[in-house]
């Protein structure tokens, strides 16, 4: 796949989220149960207004250390926080923007295509990017996730 990066200003979003530490290979086994405890708190406050599953990657100083994710769900209110389950906010800014076609197994292409980006055009990466996954289908070659890194 192809990948278009594109730079824009980015607005905070509001999550409800639960904060997991993870290293970047574990992401893909750690998100199933955080993402839970916010869906279940969502259905317990049905008055909340929200979006799509966003993951908020915190990024460490190396990447071999492990990152804190706030793993979540866009809501459109604040909220106080109700156990592990809190408000948290992305970052604003400028970012690096590019949209993945197809399976989650693949999204590393994505990531991959943002970094060769930057390196082409003399961007740094700063200090957080994030994962907003398009609605659920059954067919994965159609699922749509929209991946943005933070500029430095």
């Amino acid at each position: 796949m192809t990948y278009e990066v594109v730079v824009e200003r980015a607005r905070p979003q509001l999550l409800a989220a639960v904060r997991l530490t993870v290293r970047v290979g574990d992401v893909g086994r750690s998100w199933r149960p955080a993402l839970g405890q916010v869906w279940a708190f969502l259905r317990a406050t049905s008055d909340l207004p929200r979006g799509h599953n966003l993951f908020l990657y915190h990024h460490p100083e190396r990447r071999s250390e492990p990152m804190a994710v706030d793993f979540g769900v866009q809501v459109f209110e604040a909220f106080e926080a109700v156990g592990e389950v809190r408000c948290v906010e992305t970052p604003s800014g400028l970012v690096a923007r590019t949209v993945h076609l197809g399976p989650y197994e693949q999204l590393g292409a994505a990531h991959e295509a943002i970094h060769a980006w930057c390196a082409a055009h003399g961007r740094t990466i700063g200090s957080a990017s994030w994962e907003t996954y398009g609605d659920t289908t059954d067919d994965p070659a159609l699922l749509e996730t929209t991946i943005s890194y933070l500029l430095a």
